[in-house]
């Protein structure tokens, strides 16, 4: 490999080591601390703006990976600032509204906004939908070829895919279930995309169980797999419940 080959790959991989820059946009002072202690615990750097011109202000000074807009904003609506974003930076954004109007959502999105989230919402949620819009968008670590993959890193924890066995960051071995197994090796392949309870229903439980039966086995698996994975003192949650849609696994994985 050349020394161009090797800059560049170092280069790449500190760019991917370093935390992520998040924007808030609210003019609501207790929804943007909120927001931006959340986040912020989940190891992104945050900013916060109340208005439009504040946003322009940080953009102009630092480098944001993504924004979180709100719709109604003092002066020059989110829309609008969505728009001049778009014109001028290729940085993802969410759309936050205290309304629920389809209407709303759709032009949010052809303004070029990339995801959309109606007030009042779970920060967990957001969380989650942060990460999935950083995925898509190609800031977050770049897509590998899982379908070889022997094992997953992630958040301290690996997961062998041929030896079925799940170790922590010191090397302990946690038991799994099949159906565990199974559940935690679908959650970790499609990590930070929503998984609805209907794709998870048939991993978590056997085909021939009646439908409340599946479903409550389900969340029990779910559930189990909380507290094996849980950590002392860990404020973000791996496996986080998506309200009306589903579950999905809030962590940077790493497939080797």
């Amino acid at each position: 490999m050349s020394h161009g080959s090797l800059l560049e790959q170092e280069t790449k991989q500190n760019a991917q080591s370093m935390p992520r820059t998040l924007l808030i946009v609210d003019d609501d002072d207790d929804i943007r601390t909120l927001v931006a202690e959340q986040l912020s615990g989940a190891g992104f750097v945050t900013l916060s703006a109340s208005d439009g011109v504040e946003m322009f202000e940080l953009l102009n000074r630092h480098s944001v990976d993504l924004i979180v807009l709100d719709l109604n904003l003092p002066g020059e609506d989110g829309i609008s600032l969505c728009r001049r974003v778009g014109q001028s930076r290729k940085i993802p954004i969410i759309m936050l509204t205290a309304r629920g109007e389809p209407i709303d959502r759709v032009i949010g999105l052809e303004v070029g906004a990339d995801d959309y989230l109606a007030k009042p919402f779970e920060p967990r949620e957001l969380l989650a939908r942060i990460r999935s819009v950083l995925r898509r968008s190609g800031t977050a670590s770049d897509p590998v070829d899982i379908m070889h993959a022997r094992r997953a890193h992630f958040r301290g924890w690996s997961l062998d895919f041929q030896n079925r066995c799940l170790t922590d960051r010191n090397g302990r071995v946690v038991m799994l279930s099949g159906n565990e197994f199974s559940l935690l090796k679908f959650l970790v392949e499609n990590a930070n995309d929503v998984l609805s309870r209907d794709q998870l229903l048939t991993l978590a439980s056997p085909e021939d169980a009646s439908d409340l039966s599946r479903q409550r086995l389900a969340d029990i698996q779910i559930f189990r797999l909380r507290q094996k994975l849980h950590r002392d003192g860990e404020q973000s949650p791996l496996i986080v419940t998506v309200r009306n849609s589903g579950y999905v696994l809030a962590a940077a994985v790493k497939f080797e």
